[in-house]
């Protein structure tokens, strides 16, 4: 069977463009023949990745981005939209990782997958959509790094500055007239402290004498207290004395004896007004109080009436009369009135 020239070329240019429709497909990220899982991420800015820049997994490019466009989110943090896919078939991205775009290297700019390790949360599908972040790429680390050194470098030039300003202030006309003008404030002060000094030294020479008799008065001070040592040393010796005798009295036994006997004390006090002991049976029985107040009373009343009437209790003879009442002796009739005499 014979093949025309025009379907030969038909064939040729149908190879071609399929070829040229999957190199096309490949450059911009997509596997060759294609079906790669393709997920979505958000991001605050791009971080300089383009469409079919590298995914990599733990160092291992296992993808490319497909596309990166801006979108009307709100959310700060989802201000780019980027689309990427998985041409791996044996990698699944779990719920716990995290995605970052930023620089690779210094030259290269990509997407970076950090794989979680909790699988108990499952893993995306793809069409999900992962919040991402931007890293910190190295020209920026760098800078916050070399930034502070930076400014103190600065700083330390503008004291460097000042103190060469300094000195070469120091040097001109001006500060030499005011450095001759303060070495001459100095000659004058020390001329001062000249004048001062003579002035100090006429001083001492007109109390001279005055001096001379304040030490003479010391001198006689301590002669009489060096006359004085061994009645000084016997004052001290007695005082010591005295301080032993203090420290050697039994003052514990002292104490001991007299805590016993206010122990005592209180103890007596206690059976006496809880009713124990003779004492305490005088000071709380009632009955025994009314008996001796009555007979106190019977006994008053006894003498008063033996004092208006004597008769009654006493025999008197008079004239040898006889008197009704109990016959007694001379001594008892003396000791009788002398007790009535006692009574008030």
């Amino acid at each position: 069977m014979t093949i025309s020239k025009e379907l030969k070329t038909g064939i040729i240019a149908i190879f071609a463009i399929a070829l040229l429709v999957l190199g096309v497909n490949f450059l911009k990220g997509n596997s060759f023949f294609g079906g790669d899982d393709v997920y979505y991420a958000y991001f605050s800015n791009s971080g300089g990745v383009v469409g079919s820049s590298s995914v990599i997994v733990n160092g291992v490019e296992v993808g490319k981005v497909l596309k990166v466009e801006l979108t009307q989110e709100k959310d700060s943090s989802k201000r780019v939209l980027i689309s990427f896919n998985i041409q791996d078939d044996n990698f699944r991205i779990p719920r716990s990782s995290t995605v970052e775009v930023g620089a690779l290297d210094f030259f290269t700019k990509g997407m970076i997958i950090q794989p979680g390790g909790d699988l108990s949360k499952g893993f995306y599908n793809p069409g999900d959509k992962i919040q991402g972040v931007v890293s910190v790429d190295i020209i920026s680390q760098v800078k916050s790094y070399v930034e502070p050194i930076n400014q103190k470098l600065q700083k330390m030039m503008n004291s460097v500055d000042g103190v060469i300003g300094s000195i070469s202030a120091f040097w001109d006309t001006t500060a030499t007239s005011s450095l001759e003008g303060s070495m001459q404030e100095v000659k004058i002060a020390i001329k001062r402290f000249g004048n001062v000094a003579i002035e100090v030294e006429g001083m001492v020479q007109s109390e001279k004498v005055q001096l001379h008799n304040i030490l003479r008065n010391v001198d006689e001070i301590t002669t009489n207290l060096k006359l004085s040592n061994d009645k000084i040393t016997a004052i001290v010796g007695n005082t010591k004395k005295i301080t032993d005798d203090l420290v050697t009295a039994d003052f514990k036994t002292v104490i001991g004896d007299a805590q016993k006997t206010i122990k005592t004390m209180n103890d007596l006090m206690k059976n006496a007004s809880e009713g124990k002991g003779t004492l305490g049976m005088l000071l709380n029985d009632q009955k025994l109080y009314d008996e001796l107040v009555n007979t106190n009373k019977e006994l008053q009343n006894l003498v008063n009436d033996l004092q208006l009437h004597p008769e009654r209790y006493v025999h008197f003879s008079v004239l040898g009369a006889k008197t009704k009442g109990v016959p007694i002796t001379k001594i008892e009739e003396k000791k009788l009135r002398k007790l009535l005499d006692s009574v008030p």
